[in-house]
């Protein structure tokens, strides 16, 4: 009987060492376009409610090239701060998609910052304006720093308003962000209000359960990236921007049930079939993106897992390459 191979581990800290938000950025791109071709397989995620308002979630996914298939188990533990520890974690595994070995196991949590943000980055070079500089950051926690500096990869930013839920939160982000990006100002607002009127960019990144953001706030021509509604029952923005933007979604069926516009579909203020296109489907151009400077356009992020895979091979990839991780024989005898 044939030796199985040991199995790489990769923590975060060594993660941070081997990927960049180009990279991110590049992958994520690729894996759109890949799914646009059908050259991708994921089946829906699976939640694993739990008591509290806690969940678990699989992600499975398969990748034709570079072939690549895997899984990504993360939780949802909003009561996890009182204990010191973060609300998500996650933990990717990857294996050969020929012979079903086990290549490596990865911190996930990173990974999934840095697609979510490449993802939204995309998104925007797509949708947006190319002279947007003006950004509203409603939300400004885990997420939030990455989502701005891949904005800053694509867009010559030039201001960043924020607001955050909890006192103090967006000017401790705004002092963080200043030393990041010193080119870019930035300013804590006190309402949501403030920081979405002057947006040419606004982007969500709440665990919101109820509408934040009105349309009477949008000014024309703007670019929404709607992040933080990625489960059943999430909500950040009013449906009624929903119903007159040009809304792209990352996947169809996610976004249906668990992304910004699972609320409006099931209360009868959204149909599926306004749902203009999916990203992959405006990058390789099937579909139209923005058709005039004046349209509203809503990019639903719900996360996929052909990103997180795609990603996590890469970085397998790299992690060889640079000798780093650490083996483990998991069926030795």
């Amino acid at each position: 009987m044939s030796r199985i191979p040991s199995v790489l581990v990769l923590t975060q800290r060594e993660i941070a060492r081997l990927t960049d938000l180009p990279l991110a950025i590049r992958v994520t791109r690729r894996t759109f376009i890949a799914a646009a071709h059908g050259e991708t397989r994921m089946p829906p995620k699976l939640y694993l409610p739990l008591p509290g308002g806690s969940d678990f979630r699989a992600m499975p996914a398969f990748l034709r090239h570079p072939p690549a298939c895997g899984v990504k188990w993360v939780n949802v533990h909003p009561g996890n701060a009182k204990r010191g520890l973060p609300t998500v974690m996650a933990v990717i595994i990857t294996n050969d998609p020929a012979t079903g070995v086990p290549l490596a196991v990865l911190e996930g949590r990173l990974i999934t910052t840095l697609r979510t943000a490449a993802s939204a980055a995309v998104a925007a070079e797509a949708l947006a304006r190319r002279e947007s500089r003006v950004v509203g950051l409603v939300g400004c926690g885990a997420q939030a720093e990455a989502q701005i500096a891949a904005l800053a990869e694509r867009f010559r930013l030039s201001l960043v308003a924020v607001w955050g839920y909890r006192a103090g939160e967006a000017a401790r982000f705004c002092r963080l962000m200043r030393r990041r990006l010193p080119r870019v100002v930035f300013e804590p607002c006190a309402r949501v209000e403030l920081c979405v009127r002057p947006a040419d960019l606004l982007v969500t990144v709440t665990p919101s359960r109820r509408p934040l953001v009105r349309r009477a706030w949008l000014k024309p021509g703007v670019h929404i990236n709607a992040i933080g509604a990625d489960a059943p029952g999430k909500q950040e923005l009013d449906p009624r921007i929903l119903r007159e933007a040009t809304v792209v979604v990352d996947e169809r069926e996610q976004a249906i049930h668990g992304g910004e516009l699972n609320v409006p579909v099931k209360r009868g203020q959204f149909h599926p079939r306004q749902i203009h296109a999916t990203l992959g489907e405006v990058l390789i151009g099937r579909r139209p993106g923005r058709r005039s400077p004046t349209d509203i356009t809503v990019f639903d992020s719900t996360g996929l897992a052909i990103q997180d895979v795609a990603l996590a091979a890469a970085l397998l990839r790299r992690a060889r390459r640079h000798g780093l991780g650490r083996r483990l024989n998991l069926f030795s005898q």
